[in-house]
């Protein structure tokens, strides 16, 4: 039976839990920091705690888009399952400007990194979004695939120029933000402004591109399909 702390006996069961916590949590010799108390700990054997390796960027990126009500939505937009892989696909080109540049100067990947990551896919579908949705309408209006692509290309170049650098502006004060919390507004600005100026100067070459390659392998599949369904019937 437990007796109260007043009359100074202790259950034994208590005395072992606070052995125990006595044990795990520890204490570090006089003198010696912290760090190296954690690196003699990580040397000290296989039942030592190790810390767990980081995501790597890109991998924390790109699972941010994995949402499959995304491609849905896109589908039923386009009338097409084949067609929404030319955004889904365009949304990494996006995230080689964060890479590079949060590498070369050292900015941690972060939660404000990684809100950043998530706010810049979004404005990096939009952009392939407006070229796929107009190059299938000058598809549907009889024109070539490729000059539907060079088309959509030419038409949305300006508005996403413009969009994308004022974007790219209003970021600067948080890319040279100074004083408390400049940490986390520098991590949020910078990663969305290399993000976006490398998504418009990629997404304008390549997202014509993997249209062009999808339409053609749609238009191949529906045909194949007509010729198949037109012998059946004969």
């Amino acid at each position: 039976m437990q007796k109260s702390p007043d009359k100074g006996v202790a259950d034994p069961s208590l005395a072992d839990v606070d052995a125990v916590a006595r044990e795990v949590g520890g204490d570090v010799e006089n003198g010696l920091s912290s760090s190296e108390a954690a690196r003699r700990l990580a040397e000290s054997g296989p039942n030592a705690l190790r810390a767990t390796p980081p995501v790597p960027l890109w991998r924390r990126a790109i699972a941010q888009f994995r949402d499959p009500l995304v491609y849905l939505l896109l589908a039923a937009q386009y009338e097409s399952w084949i067609a929404p892989i030319a955004v889904v696909v365009s949304v990494p080109l996006s995230l080689v400007g964060p890479v590079l540049v949060l590498r070369s100067l050292g900015v941690a990947n972060n939660l404000y990194t990684q809100i950043g990551l998530v706010l810049l896919i979004a404005l990096a579908a939009k952009n392939a979004i407006l070229i796929v949705e107009v190059a299938r309408e000058r598809r549907a209006e009889g024109r070539e695939i490729i000059e539907s692509a060079v088309a959509a290309a030419q038409t949305r170049f300006r508005p996403i120029l413009m969009t994308s650098f004022a974007f790219i502006l209003g970021m600067l004060p948080l890319v040279l933000a100074t004083g408390a919390g400049a940490n986390a507004r520098r991590s949020i600005g910078v990663s969305v402004a290399s993000g976006m100026l490398a998504s418009t100067c990629l997404a304008v070459l390549f997202v014509p591109s993997f249209f062009v390659l999808l339409q053609r392998h749609e238009e191949a599949r529906l045909a194949a399909k007509r010729k198949r369904a037109a012998a059946a019937a004969d």
